[in-house]
């Protein structure tokens, strides 16, 4: 298939399973469409299985073997969907719970990629499926980063306390280019004909870990003034956005040649133009337009990477032998993010105070996705990657369609928890504050 048969099949189905899902399911539109790629990849699976002469799963197969998953997300649509992601979020809610956020996103990731990867490791052990440890920490690294996609297409539909839902926001859109560099770095340890020497030492690591966080940030901040100061020149909405599109396809190009992180540049980018450059350098129609048009590139690559992981399964289905072992795997690594979370906030309770339920949902409402998936492709063909792509794509489909679903339960729950506090917040106002 041609390459424009492709994004027609892809567009095509989008659109079906879309209208289906909103006329008769009324899921998410994003958990929706994949599930119903998953059953249209089961009923392709049964046809097969009774008319094998017509070839339809391997034909489907082909078409997709010729998608680069890793490729597509993490190089196309990752920077479309993390700008549109940032651009609507609130700075100075992000702010207000700077530490907590900050915390999360990197000290309890590494908590929970290693907790992981450790348990996973002595599991497959004893489940016959030996691995590395350092093979199991790759896991740990690439299933432990909260999906923001994920994160904040489910948000989008449901109601929490503001400083939760400004922690998970936060902690979902940094954590992701972080997890990046930490899975970098172990991948070039575990396959060093993939990335770097496997004698790495603890100044190169810091060295890395500098270069594609800190540098990923200052390239966002530059790319965001630029962008900035164009725009504030001019009040031409059509000119404006394609300034904006240019911004993101542009600092993630550079990030790239310049071994940074893509991820976090242009979240930091987008927080920069969805707050001071929509407050100082648009006007209202200006405004209008740009954030209309960033959300309909969220909505039309959300539904084209959702729609790709369930058609996933026609792939992922050859690992089948490895389904047992992925299922134990859950609540490995829920727990794992129990622990990432948890530790932090203890930490911080002393100085700080916190929602009622914020761990069961911080720990419920970290969803992974596509990020996961594309890292666990990429990793390098050998005797380990199997496994771990049955493990990933396990996860991920619990993650996405039980937690998914189950997140809006969860959030009215924990919203009359805090029911009373807020109330009596605001009848202390000015003087009170939010609750974390």
């Amino acid at each position: 298939m041609s390459l424009l048969e492709i994004l027609a099949l892809l567009l095509g189905l989008s659109a079906l399973f879309g209208y289906i899902n909103h006329r008769f399911f009324k899921l998410p539109h994003s958990i929706g469409l994949m599930i119903m790629a998953l059953l249209a990849s089961g009923i392709i699976v049964s046809i097969d299985y009774v008319l094998p002469q017509y070839h339809i799963s391997a034909t489907i197969k082909s078409a997709l073997v010729q998608i680069d998953f890793h490729d597509v997300v993490m190089n196309g649509m990752l920077s479309v969907l993390l700008f549109a992601g940032a651009v609507h979020v609130d700075l100075s809610d992000l702010a207000e719970r700077k530490y907590p956020i900050a915390l999360m996103a990197s000290v309890g990731l590494l908590i929970s990629t290693f907790f992981i990867g450790t348990s996973v490791f002595y599991v497959l052990q004893w489940a016959g499926f030996g691995i590395p440890y350092i093979w199991a920490l790759l896991f740990g690294a690439l299933i432990s980063p909260t999906d923001p996609v994920a994160v904040l297409g489910i948000l989008k539909a449901v109601s929490i306390p503001k400083g939760l839902k400004a922690k998970i926001t936060g902690e979902s859109l940094f954590n992701d280019g972080i997890g990046v560099v930490v899975f970098v770095i172990l991948l070039s340890i575990a396959a060093p004909s993939s990335g770097h020497s496997a004698d790495i030492s603890v100044l190169q690591v810091a060295i890395v870990f500098a270069q594609e966080a800190i540098g990923g940030a200052v390239l966002g901040i530059v790319g965001g003034y630029i962008a900035f100061y164009a725009m504030r020149k001019i009040d031409e909405h059509n000119i404006e956005v394609m300034i904006t599109l240019a911004l993101v396809a542009g600092i993630y190009a550079i990030a790239i040649r310049l071994h940074t992180s893509g991820p976090l540049a242009v979240v930091v980018a987008g927080l920069f133009i969805g707050n001071h450059g929509a407050r100082f350098a648009m006007s209202e129609n200006t405004r209008k337009h740009v954030f209309q048009f960033w959300e309909l590139l969220d909505e039309i690559f959300n539904s084209i990477l959702f729609l790709l992981i369930g058609l996933e399964i026609l792939i992922i289905a050859a690992y089948y032998d490895y389904l047992l072992i992925a299922l134990i795997t859950i609540p490995i690594v829920l727990l794992g993010r129990f622990i990432g979370v948890v530790v932090p906030i203890n930490v911080l309770k002393l100085n700080l105070k916190f929602s009622k339920g914020a761990v069961r949902f911080l720990t419920w409402g970290g969803l992974r996705g596509g990020i996961s998936v594309a890292l666990v492709l990429s990793l390098p063909d050998n005797e380990y990657k199997p496994i771990l792509l049955m493990l990933t794509y396990i996860t991920v489909l619990f993650s996405i369609i039980v937690q998914g679903l189950s997140i809006a339960p969860l959030a009215r729950y924990v919203a009359k928890l805090n029911a009373p506090q807020i109330a009596e917040i605001k009848n202390d106002e000015p003087s009170g504050s939010n609750p974390e």
